[in-house]
């Protein structure tokens, strides 16, 4: 009788089993806050795309503060990159934000702009001002109070016989008579030989919005020939215009130039601004 031998089985190897109840991360929706973070961000950076930016950044806000809550139930490991995906969609929604005021803002102002090449707002003076040169001191043209506010040395000062131009859109410019100047002996712009004048020039502002001073310039030419007149800089004279002129308020200030001694008339240009034409005023020496 034989016996019968049974062969030992081979041994398998060691496989740990998943513990029951486990499941795999879930980190999808921390990755996609993340993404449309970055991109809402680089889209808020362009103030067109704040519409874009605003969309974005409210789906990633949320997607991030929803993978959050899977990290903190132990459904998702990827924590850090759920909360910066929602930092950046905050970001993106403040940026949406500024690039829609920035955009409104600037269709606003092209507007503006627009409906004042349309209406020639403040393009050119009204028919009878003083403009083109033909200021000379008549009784039809309008005179000045007397009085200036932001005189230099808080005085008053006389505009008698000058001229005004008035602009469409309130402002108006006054330019007095010319009166002879001595400079100081710091005095630039005079040369010896030569005649000072100077001239009182009043931006009085009878519009609705706020005037830029600061733009306004004032030039002038002297003599029949029309030869440039320096303008002379000393501690009395030269500062110009600087600030905002509010509603209902004015600005003056006193220039002197130099010119030949044998000049008859001395010509004031004044230019408010590059949106205002500028006009002219011929005045006696």
């Amino acid at each position: 009788m034989s016996q019968y031998t049974q062969s030992p089985q081979p041994q398998q190897p060691y496989a740990p089993t998943q513990p029951p109840g486990t499941r795999p991360a879930r980190n999808g929706l921390g990755v996609a806050a993340l993404v449309l973070g970055i991109i809402g961000t680089v889209s808020g950076l362009v103030p067109l795309l704040f519409w874009l930016a605003g969309i974005l950044g409210v789906i990633a806000l949320i997607l991030g503060l929803a993978a959050r809550g899977r990290a903190k139930r132990g459904e998702a490991t990827n924590k850090g990159v759920a909360t910066f995906g929602a930092v950046l969609g905050l970001v993106s929604l403040i940026l949406s934000v500024v690039g829609a005021v920035l955009t409104y803002k600037a269709v606003d102002d092209v507007v503006k702009d627009i409906n004042k090449e349309v209406a020639g707002s403040s393009a050119s003076a009204k028919p009878g001002a003083a403009t083109g040169g033909a200021a000379k001191g008549t009784a039809d043209d309008k005179a000045a109070d007397g009085t200036a506010e932001d005189a230099p040395d808080d005085k008053a000062v006389s505009l008698d016989e000058a001229d005004t131009a008035v602009y469409d859109d309130g402002l108006e410019v006054t330019v007095g008579p010319a009166s002879a100047y001595t400079p100081d002996q710091f005095a630039s712009g005079h040369t010896k030989g030569n005649s000072a004048y100077k001239v009182t020039v009043v931006l009085e502002n009878k519009g609705k919005e706020k005037f830029d001073a600061s733009l306004a310039t004032v030039d002038a030419r002297a003599g029949k020939d029309g030869v440039n007149a320096e303008q002379i800089f000393d501690g009395k004279v030269g500062d110009g215009f600087s600030g905002t002129v509010l509603p209902g308020k004015k600005i003056t200030a006193q220039f002197a130039f130099d010119a030949p001694a044998d000049a008859k008339n001395l010509t004031v240009e004044v230019s408010p601004g590059i949106e205002w034409d500028a006009d002219q005023w011929d005045l006696k020496l």
